[in-house]
């Protein structure tokens, strides 16, 4: 079977109120429009096309990276007007699947089986039930419950509107049966608008027989059409993706406060994730990992037995098993942590190595640096690695010291089991094996007295 996905995304999203289309607003961090192809990319021998109009080149440019074919929609004219931009692209022998760049959480498998319904004598068509079918076209049966028609709610009269199965939009043809039906859309109706639904009827008129299927849920195939919409397909989702990964054996404190906004590529066992924690890009755990409260991780890999305590922000990091993060450390993109490291609360290292059984435990600054195993590096201490035109890198050897409140001025070398005295401003390559410091005479003024307000006695 060969493929030919149309993607309807061309409307403004008025009830939205923002400058951005609606096919960009986002569900977990991923475009709406996006949803729908990565769904759709995962059927064999498909062909996708994406129909815009609204801010087309804005949306054009977001996805540049998509493999599709653009079709510009110049004029929005209904649903119908929209996939006859998209005519020249279908082939008699294709399967025509018509999918909506605003609904993006329906299933593959929903999709397959919508797909095996397709014959030369039939159409497929999704349709849904709802306690409240407002705003959706009511599919109207015969009396041998074949499907005759759709008609939309602004065009269906009062006994017409108390039926509760609705119209979904999604469909599957011949691509041939299509383009003849395309050909013969009209925009009489209370719209003024070419609905794509009216093939329905032409089908039914033909001796085309409507086969129809449903989703596992009705979340699966809702739109969205404003801001409060879009928050609930994101809870939906959220709950989707907690539900996931506590079939896997990852415990969630609350699920209903997580957020899974892009992939896991390794789960390990018995992960315990606390509330309030969003993972986002693509992240790896090992087995036995804890991670506190209000976390962040992107885009990074966690060992064995890691600890991450409350309040930390961690992006493109590698941390070693065994390891101890936070509370509120900030790993930034390309730090990498060996095995057994200690990371304190208010610690901020970026684009540093640290070696096995190394600590920095409070209130330092670690950058563009190179830090050996079992070092300590004591409370307040700066690689200083900025001279604001280049970026230059500090190295501390195994087995080193830092005392506290040091600055030590890149490019420098800390060597091997070398002490830094607290309170030192290192600029000079300090010796292995041996104590270097810095500090200013300590003087005591005699009979020196505080500072009074004047007029004060």
């Amino acid at each position: 079977m060969k493929i030919t996905t149309i993607i309807l995304a061309a409307g403004k999203g008025t009830r939205m109120r923002s400058d951005l289309p609606k096919v960009l607003h986002k569900v977990a961090n991923k475009s709406l429009l996006q949803h729908a192809y990565d769904m759709s990319s995962q059927l064999e021998n498909n062909r996708i096309h994406i129909v815009v109009g609204h801010c087309c080149e804005l949306v054009k440019e977001t996805l540049k990276d998509l493999d599709t074919d653009w079709i510009e929609q110049n004029q929005q004219l209904g649903t119908g007007h929209a996939v006859q931009q998209a005519r020249d692209h279908i082939q008699d022998d294709d399967v025509v699947l018509i999918l909506y760049g605003d609904v993006p959480l329906l299933k593959l498998a929903t999709v397959k089986t919508l797909l095996t319904n397709v014959t030369a004598r039939s159409l497929a068509l999704l349709t849904v039930n709802l306690e409240n079918p407002a705003g959706y076209g009511r599919i109207v049966r015969n009396a041998q419950s074949q499907v005759v028609k759709i008609v939309e709610e602004k065009d269906a009269s009062a006994t017409e509107k108390q039926i509760k199965e609705g119209n979904t939009g999604i469909m599957a043809v011949q691509g041939g049966q299509l383009k003849n039906w395309l050909d013969q859309l009209s925009n009489n109706n209370a719209q003024g608008e070419y609905y794509l639904t009216d093939v329905i009827e032409m089908a039914v008129a033909e001796g085309v027989l409507i086969v129809t299927s449903q989703p596992e849920t009705a979340d699966e195939v809702l739109g969205v059409n404003d801001r409060s919409q879009l928050s609930y397909l994101e809870r939906v989702y959220q709950q989707e993706q907690a539900n996931y990964l506590m079939q896997q054996g990852v415990t969630l404190k609350d699920p209903a406060r997580f957020d899974l906004r892009g992939s896991i590529d390794k789960l390990g066992q018995d992960i315990e994730i606390d509330v309030n924690v969003i993972l986002e890009g693509k992240n790896s755990f090992g087995s036995h990992v804890k991670i506190g409260p209000n976390t962040s991780i992107k885009n990074s890999i966690i060992g064995d037995r890691v600890e991450i305590l409350a309040n930390c922000i961690i992006e493109d990091a590698v941390i070693g098993q065994g390891s101890r993060i936070g509370p509120y450390a900030r790993l930034r993109p390309e730090t990498v942590l060996a095995n057994d490291v200690h990371i304190g609360n208010f610690v901020e290292i970026k684009k540093s190595t640290v070696g096995v059984s190394s600590k920095i435990n409070h209130l330092s600054y670690i950058g563009d640096a190179t830090v050996g195993s079992k070092v300590n590096v004591g409370a307040g201490t700066i690689t200083c690695n900025y001279d604001g035109i280049n970026k230059s890198r500090t190295i501390i050897e195994d087995g080193a010291f830092i005392g506290s409140n040091t600055q030590l001025v890149a490019p420098v070398t800390v060597g091997e089991n070398a002490t830094i005295g607290a309170g030192s401003t290192i600029t000079k390559d300090a010796p292995a094996n041996q104590l270097t410091l810095s500090r200013l005479k300590q003087v005591t003024v005699a009979g020196w007295q505080r500072p009074v307000k004047k007029g004060q006695s």
